[in-house]
């Protein structure tokens, strides 16, 4: 986006390095307005950021959220085969995180990371 802006502003009539500087210095301030609200405030932090979106559980896919999230049934199982995950039924917990990434627990995995039992 930055090197768009100053790439308008060298390009376009306006051939100053004022109107560049101008365009950035105004995007880095919104930039460290939000950034800032969002520090101060967890309700605004959640909604300028987004919070995580569980899409599978216990190896079954949620429509109503992927309805929510506009998605389909096939992106989530591209975003899985893409992590080595060949079947959404080895899906514990699929999520969709606040930056549009996904993350998927196996149900093996998820296992191995539980404590041990303690026989007594």
């Amino acid at each position: 986006v930055m090197g768009d802006l100053i790439q308008q502003g060298v390009t376009q009539q306006d051939n100053s390095l004022v109107g560049a500087t101008a365009a950035v210095s105004t995007f880095v301030l919104w930039i460290l307005l939000f950034s800032y609200l969002s520090f101060r405030s967890k309700r605004l932090g959640k909604l300028l950021q987004g919070q995580p979106v569980i899409l599978v559980s216990q190896g079954e896919i949620l429509s109503g959220m992927l309805r929510y999230e506009r998605l389909t049934v096939d992106d989530v199982k591209d975003a899985a085969r893409e992590q080595g995950i060949a079947d959404i039924a080895q899906v514990a917990l699929g999520v969709l995180e606040p930056d549009g990434k996904f993350s998927f627990v196996r149900f093996d995995e998820r296992r191995s990371h539980a404590a041990p039992e303690h026989r007594t």
